[in-house]
């Protein structure tokens, strides 16, 4: 399975230290938060990895390069502003290929092991939630007793921001920028989203205070 991490946003949300740093290069604990997710997908036997980017692109390409320094191979898709995450995963289908793949937000950090993941079967994606955490208090979608993630229902979690794909949900869809939650939507709608409720360690690395606090977990 191939992976492809998204970092071609401007975080915005991360000013000022991403005034002059684009926001995967912002260290935790010693290393980058992108490097980070390479050492995971690297230990879970991920080594072809896709990266999307866009705001200071040059800067990321630069510290990463080919990937051979962290176990991994990386395929670059530069985008000349930013697609949002459907477009961005359309636009780099050339490099993901027709099999499903591991899509990992580049402003996470997650201590699930993606390997343990179910294959899609007929799906069109695979969802890992989590409980809600203090910031994101009414979750995103409800995942049933079997398994099933639907828009509505009760209790709801929170997306990690850690699924699993297949090509298939944005193929169809014309080139530029669109989100990818509406194709979620309605892939739910035809019952062809599962999902995992992951239960251990997630931080969603969105603010300076969560960088923060982050770097301090893991130092310790």
């Amino acid at each position: 399975m191939k992976a492809m991490i998204l970092a071609a946003g401007l975080g915005t949300r991360m000013r000022p230290l991403t005034d002059h740093c684009p926001k995967p290069l912002l260290e935790v604990a010693g290393r980058p938060l992108i490097v980070h997710h390479l050492d995971r997908l690297r230990a879970a036997g991920i080594t072809e990895v896709v990266i999307n980017v866009s705001y200071r692109a040059q800067q990321i390409i630069a510290a990463l390069g080919d990937g051979s320094a962290h176990g991994v191979s990386i395929a670059w898709s530069r985008e000349e502003a930013p697609l949002e995450t459907g477009g961005g995963i359309h636009q780099a289908l050339s490099l993901l290929g027709d099999a499903p793949f591991l899509l990992v937000n580049g402003d996470i950090w997650c201590d699930l092991d993606p390997s343990r993941l179910p294959d899609l079967g007929d799906d069109l994606a695979h969802l890992v939630l989590v409980d809600n955490p203090d910031h994101h208090p009414g979750g995103d979608f409800h995942l049933d007793a079997q398994g099933r993630v639907r828009e509505s229902g009760e209790p709801r979690l929170t997306f990690t921001g850690f699924s699993v794909i297949d090509p298939a949900l944005v193929a169809g869809e014309s080139p530029g920028a669109f989100p990818l939650a509406p194709l979620l939507r309605r892939a739910m709608a035809e019952d062809r989203i599962g999902g995992t409720h992951h239960r251990g360690a997630w931080i969603d690395v969105g603010t300076p205070q969560r960088l923060a606090e982050l770097d301090r977990r893991l130092r310790q």
